[in-house]
């Protein structure tokens, strides 16, 4: 008996709303279930006093990809903002990424060579030439002042570990510029839907069947009579049943607070290094539009453990949690009529740009 639906797609983050776009486009009949009580992922926006708030965090697109760029565009334009956090040490403001202006507030130093000279100069009293923790990694690349100042305790608030207790690989490497530039993304393309984006995951849901405020795992079989293939964007290991153990995450929580008054911060990304500041990055999501609203909303970042109660935000790519999921994902690959894609299908960190070209990718093998 023939089934209602081509596929199934579990999830209307950006992957699935990509896929069920393209698939749509190609003939095939679509069916979109999530368990939340609204479409997009961790896109989703939600609106107070008039202002487009991230409710899932700080999401800014950028990519080098024209294709990719100029898909986006095609439901709904980007406006030109440009991510330039700051970070705040101490009661000291420093432009990021690590750039002239940084060096300069750092060692009141004003050429590359000055800079060169003060961070080899760390680098070599530390003594360190087999790195082998994140500490020692981050010191034997940018030196200690930076670390210590920028870097040590925002990463240890974000993994919940000291930084002599996590691996050296997790820094390959740290981005600095020996210029006055606190454009935080190389990128040549960079920036924020204007209205929100919810604009875009409307445009790519149009005309695509959705069904919010479901559970798949609570009726899977009549779930995956209704389609041939499924799309699934959910963790791997609850799929499988957690047959191999469960795999590992980072979570978050969002405070969110109105404020009666037009500019707290006058940035739309300030983070917080000190370890002893419970969250990482204060959000202004005015900013993100260049808002000129009476009021403001600001979100507080908090880095949580992660248990099956909470949000899955970030995998953690270790050792132990990768080897774990290879095992899962030889099941993925045996599975023909199933695609998994996404940060949590996938088990791997995707940027927007990144999550769009694999759901465009696996979209043409259909």
């Amino acid at each position: 008996m023939n089934k209602p639906y081509d596929y199934l797609i579990v999830g209307s983050g950006l992957f699935g709303a990509v896929f069920a776009h393209e698939a749509k486009k190609r003939g095939k009949r679509c069916l979109v279930i999530d368990k939340r009580n609204h479409s997009g992922g961790n896109i989703q926006c939600e609106i107070v006093e008039g202002i487009n708030v991230h409710k899932y965090g700080a999401h800014i697109f950028h990519t080098n990809d024209k294709l990719i760029w100029d898909y986006v565009n095609s439901f709904v334009e980007f406006n030109r903002y440009t991510n330039s956090p700051l970070a705040v040490f101490e009661n000291e403001m420093y432009n990021l990424p690590f750039n002239m202006n940084t060096f300069y507030q750092l060692w009141k130093v004003r050429t590359p060579n000055e800079v060169k000279a003060i961070i080899q100069a760390q680098i070599d009293e530390s003594g360190t030439k087999d790195p082998q923790n994140l500490e020692e990694q981050a010191i034997s690349l940018v030196g200690t002042d930076i670390y210590y100042k920028l870097i040590k305790g925002y990463t240890e608030k974000q993994w919940g570990r000291d930084a002599n207790d996590l691996p050296a690989f997790i820094i390959k490497r740290l981005p600095v510029r020996f210029t006055y530039d606190n454009n935080y993304f190389n990128d040549k393309y960079q920036g924020i839907p204007i209205g929100g984006y919810n604009k875009l995951t409307e445009g790519l849901l149009n005309g695509i069947d959705v069904k919010l405020n479901v559970d798949y795992f609570a009726n899977r079989t009549e779930w995956d009579a209704q389609a041939e293939n499924i799309v699934f964007t959910g963790k791997i290991d609850e799929f499988y049943g957690y047959r191999f153990g469960q795999l590992q995450y980072r979570s978050l929580r969002f405070e969110h607070t109105t404020l009666d008054i037009d500019n707290y911060q006058g940035n739309a990304v300030v983070n917080y290094t000190e370890r002893h500041i419970p969250y990482t990055r204060i959000i202004e999501h005015k900013h993100f539009e260049f808002g000129t609203q009476p009021k403001t909303v600001i979100t507080k970042e908090y880095p949580e453990e992660w248990n099956i109660e909470k949000e899955p935000y970030y995998p953690i790519n270790d050792v132990y949690n990768t080897e774990i999921y290879k095992k899962y994902e030889a099941l993925a690959k045996a599975d023909n009529h199933i695609v998994f894609g996404g940060r949590l299908a996938e088990y791997k960190y995707y940027d927007m740009h990144q999550v769009i070209g694999s759901a465009l990718k696996k979209c043409q093998l259909i």
